[in-house]
């Protein structure tokens, strides 16, 4: 597969062309539109090279890379799969560079769709984006509920999970389990004001008490949170709250060992964990934290197959970002052949109130009322060393949470569906 450079810099856009040649304009089979331009261009954007970059990044395109190959194997040389491309930028967890390289992908390179986005205030400067271009956007790796809430689009969906369904399972299971009072350290942007909220209200109504909050620069350049986490036993917290992720979850983690809080008496819990972040630490440094994730890899024959093929691609398995960029993927390519056409609106018209069940998804249904895709998430805890069979096999599933019960209702969304 070939991956040309157009502008030699960080934040630049890469082409990767999955066809050699443009065919003509014509109407794919379940319709008589058009593809515009004689192409589909999905446009990757995320972080290729910071914090965010373990998790989704580099093998974040790659996943996708994968759904279009398996597209074009499933469907022949037809009017969708015939010229498919996928272009890549790097938006540095700045929201504002987010918003550039949006604009860039809609606009100069003509993508249909923007894929992935980590960084609640990136996506949702993505979000604002595809309103204006009327142009797809589907967020898998941010966590803002805002997406599919105050801020909800006509163009915009949120795929995997959201800060909602992380609280909802970790934050009440948490609780339940004995964890009353909380101590929360949250990085202060979007997600972690958002994460912080969630965790906070899941916590009270599981009839918990949050002793303090302390938020973090955002991007912490130093990695140093020794401030929030020495000031910590002094609230008598039975557990610490950390609402970061990746290269900051994994720095904020290695702290609270070494100033070995957890013999102090702070039991911790972990708002958004991925694979990658494990693997990172070693199981042992987050052994018995339980953790709500959207996909684990080795939950069952289907996952570990897809996660097979990802391994020979990539070397390592994935993290739910990358299953999700896989399957968000597929589903919009299956949208453009049901619709005949790549034009958004018809495109959202077949997304909204689909049922997907694929080794992503299960039980997946896009809602139409704000465009939330749900499906089951579990509540899974981290195994000791001792127990890990394989390299990556850091998981154990406690309990399946339904998809009716892992996501805020429709009755309690805020989407104003314009």
């Amino acid at each position: 597969m070939r991956r040309r450079n157009l502008i030699p810099a960080i934040s630049t856009v890469a082409v990767v062309s999955l066809v050699a040649a443009c065919g003509g304009a014509g109407g794919p089979s379940g319709g008589g539109g058009k593809i515009s331009d004689d192409k589909i261009v999905l446009g990757v954007l995320n972080d290729q090279t910071g914090i965010y970059a373990e998790l989704s990044g580099p093998n974040g395109v790659k996943a996708v890379e994968m759904a279009v190959e398996d597209f074009k194997a499933k469907h022949g040389d037809d009017a969708v799969s015939k010229n498919i491309e996928v272009v890549v930028a790097d938006h540095q967890n700045k929201p504002e560079i987010a918003n550039t390289k949006a604009q860039e992908m809609y606009d100069r390179q003509k993508a249909d769709i923007i894929l992935d986005v980590p960084t609640s205030s990136a996506a949702l400067a993505v979000a604002t984006q595809a309103k204006a271009k009327k142009k797809l956007f589907i967020d898998i790796s941010g966590a803002t509920t805002a997406l599919t809430g105050e801020s909800c689009n006509k163009y915009t969906f949120h795929y995997a999970y959201d800060t909602y369904m992380l609280a909802n399972g970790t934050g009440t299971a948490v609780t339940q389990a004995g964890a009353k009072n909380w101590y929360i350290v949250y990085p202060d942007y979007a997600f972690g004001q958002d994460m912080e909220k969630s965790f906070s209200k899941a916590i009270e109504t599981a009839g918990g008490k949050v002793l303090a909050k302390k938020p973090t620069e955002f991007p912490n350049t130093s990695g140093d949170f020794s401030s929030q986490l020495l000031q910590a036993p002094a609230s008598n917290p039975d557990v610490l709250g950390t609402m970061h992720a990746g290269g900051e979850l994994v720095n904020l983690v290695k702290q609270y060992n070494q100033f070995k809080l957890k013999d102090k008496g702070v039991g911790l819990s972990v708002g958004l964990m991925f694979i990658t972040d494990i693997h990172s630490l070693g199981s042992d440094a987050l052994a018995g934290t339980r953790f709500t994730d959207a996909w684990y890899w080795n939950f069952d024959e289907q996952n570990r197959q897809w996660a097979d093929k990802f391994k020979e691609k990539t070397g390592s398995r994935p993290s739910f970002a990358h299953a999700g960029n896989y399957s968000a993927t597929m589903a919009y390519l299956d949208a453009v052949q049901a619709a005949g056409t790549d034009a958004s609106d018809d495109v959202v018209k077949n997304l909204e109130g689909k049922e997907i069940n694929d080794f992503f998804l299960r039980n997946g249904k896009i809602r139409a009322e704000d465009h939330r895709v749900i499906h089951d998430a579990y509540l899974a805890e981290v195994k000791p060393k001792s127990e890990v069979k394989e390299d990556y096999d850091y998981e154990k599933i406690v309990t399946t949470i339904p998809a009716d019960k892992a996501f805020k209702p429709v009755s309690e969304s805020t989407c104003k569906m314009g």
